[in-house]
């Protein structure tokens, strides 16, 4: 899922020596490399079949979040970086996370609450948007 959804969404304008870096450091070995090294993934399930993930590093970074084409716009990417905010949270995060946008995805994580934090950067050709979400303690 994350391979088509990179190729059709986030890398069609990285360099193809980029696409390749991206898609080799996020395939499912590596994705199973950073479960072993403490990230922790949630998903989100229709008939038995993942329609969507999120991963997050060390309680505040939002690593990850993708839901298959067919089950995007219905709210559940918005469901699952709930369930991830909340645990996080519940595991002792005060409020502060991070995450590195493609270009496509901005707008959304700004409905989430999550501002721009750096302008776009561009680490050998994979483009990224440093943003920041910061809850205030009630």
């Amino acid at each position: 899922m994350l391979e088509q959804l990179a190729r059709t969404s986030i890398t069609g304008e990285f360099s193809p020596l980029a696409q390749e870096k991206f898609l080799r450091s996020n395939d499912a070995a590596a994705i199973h490399g950073f479960i072993a090294h403490g990230f922790q993934y949630w998903v989100a399930e229709s008939n038995q079949a993942i329609i969507g993930f999120v991963g997050v590093r060390d309680n505040s970074h939002l690593y990850h979040l993708f839901v298959a084409e067919p089950f995007q716009r219905q709210g559940i990417a918005r469901q699952l970086w709930r369930v991830a905010q909340e645990a996080c949270q519940a595991a002792g995060n005060p409020g502060r996370f991070t995450v590195n946008s493609s270009n496509n995805a901005v707008a959304f994580y700004e409905s989430l609450g999550f501002r721009r934090s750096h302008p776009m950067q561009d680490s050998d050709g994979v483009l990224y948007n440093p943003m920041i979400m910061e809850i205030p303690l009630t």
